[in-house]
């Protein structure tokens, strides 16, 4: 009987890579993490070559501030609905044509001529990316099926992360090449792809209408959260899961080259590579993984071996320059985050009341981002006053209060009720249909 359930559950599993939704969840994933990278980093690589100042090139990375107060009009997102094509692929298909047209006009403008205007258009395309982002984080959240979360998770981190592959380090390779001009282009010519991609992409099987006014829009998913048992206990968790990975993140880079001696060429070709497979591995297997073990079992077990993953590191301070060393700290490390990112965001995807999915996910995402926000300051007061290893040691630590906290919510009976997607609530929905076929009544 084990085997044949085994073997059902890998049928299962195999079949998932097929869903429609879940393809839509991969393809879009990478058209949210594509514009980030042509905006930051590769932007400011443009700027470089062109001989402007670093006092300029500073002043590029103001571009990235609307991804930080995105939340502050994701109620806008979930109360009209733009097109015919449905609240959230309207959405993504009105920002895409903006970052279609936007990312067209950057590659007619040049940083040493016009150094401002091509700034002021890279800032307005953040603010459409970032809304890009909301619609795509709520379409994922309202269409996946509470059982496919673990598996969406992760092929929204392999989308992303491709994306952000394309975007970097391709995306200089062909500016080497054929020039700026014609690498925006063809980056414009990617989202133009991706405008397809949301055509096909299937509405999400809900009978869940927006809220009528904007007021309501604003101050209902405050109060519908803040309203369940333990809700202040569960933000404290959402801010604290992700605070040990990325303490020990924040300074990864600082430590392999100055703390241990290793050369710029050696950390991006291997540092680099290690940790992109590692993230991609990591999400898929957790993705895999989720199904079997359940949610909250994965918070758990996978923050468990994130926390753990950190010790690596304290030992590579204590063994000094090793490159073998060196590969198995980052491959660990970075394969254990993507684990327990997968689990999270399943968890924040859960925790998302569909009426306001837009703007709830804006709002937890946020609050899972301050400890990456703080992570910097923090990480080098304690390596100024600890060292490298015990630094380390530290971040292991701080990975033990979020597990105590969902502890704590598990045997208080309020894991389960923090999360509004019933037995009831589920319905039997067709991947290509274009709304539900069968959904019980509550």
């Amino acid at each position: 009987m084990n085997t044949i359930a085994f073997k059902l559950k890998n049928s299962r599993l195999l079949h998932s890579f097929t869903h429609r939704r879940l393809i839509a969840v991969l393809l879009l994933s990478f058209s949210s993490g594509l514009p980030l990278v042509l905006l930051g980093s590769t932007l400011q690589a443009w700027y470089t070559v062109s001989g402007m100042s670093l006092m300029t090139i500073g002043v590029l990375t103001l571009i990235g501030q609307p991804y930080i107060y995105k939340f502050l009009w994701a109620p806008l997102m979930d109360r009209w609905v733009p097109f015919r094509w449905g609240r959230r692929r309207s959405w993504i298909l009105l920002t895409q044509v903006a970052l279609f047209i936007g990312l067209s006009t950057m590659a007619l403008l040049r940083p040493d001529t016009h150094p401002w205007a091509l700034a002021w258009i890279a800032f307005i395309l953040a603010v459409f990316s970032a809304s890009q982002d909301i619609a795509i984080d709520a379409y994922r959240t309202d269409i996946l099926q509470p059982a496919e979360r673990g598996m969406g998770a992760a092929f929204n981190t392999l989308g992303y992360r491709m994306a952000m592959l394309v975007a970097g380090a391709l995306a200089l390779i062909l500016a080497a090449r054929i020039g700026w001009q014609w690498t925006y282009f063809l980056m414009a010519g990617l989202i133009a792809i991706e405008i397809m991609v949301t055509l096909w992409a299937p509405h999400p099987a809900e009978s869940i209408y927006p809220p009528r006014t904007l007021t309501q829009a604003v101050a209902e998913p405050l109060r519908e959260f803040l309203t369940r048992n333990h809700a202040l206990v569960i933000m404290a968790f959402i801010a604290t899961y992700k605070l040990c990975d990325a303490l020990a993140m924040s300074l990864n880079t600082p430590f392999l080259i100055r703390g241990l001696g290793f050369s710029l060429m050696e950390v991006g070709s291997i540092y680099k590579t290690v940790s992109l497979t590692a993230t991609l591995l990591g999400s898929l297997m957790g993705g895999m993984l989720m199904p079997r073990l359940g949610l909250y079992r994965s918070l758990l077990s996978f923050g468990v071996l994130q926390a753990l993953s950190n010790l690596t590191y304290m030992g590579l301070a204590l063994v000094g320059k090793n490159y073998g060393f060196m590969i198995m700290a980052v491959f660990t490390e970075y394969f254990f985050a993507g684990l327990s990112t997968v689990a999270f965001v399943a968890f924040l995807m859960g925790l998302c009341d569909r009426r306001y999915t837009a703007t709830q996910f804006a709002l937890f995402s946020s609050l899972s981002a301050v400890g990456r926000i703080v992570a910097g300051p923090q990480a080098a007061f304690l390596v100024e006053h600890l060292g490298w290893v015990w630094f380390y040691g530290m971040t292991f630590l701080t990975g033990l209060p979020a597990l105590l906290l969902l502890r704590w919510l598990r045997r208080s009976h309020s894991f389960e009720e923090a999360l509004p997607d019933s037995e009831e609530e589920k319905g039997t929905y067709d991947d290509n249909a274009e709304k539900p076929i069968a959904k019980k009544s509550v």
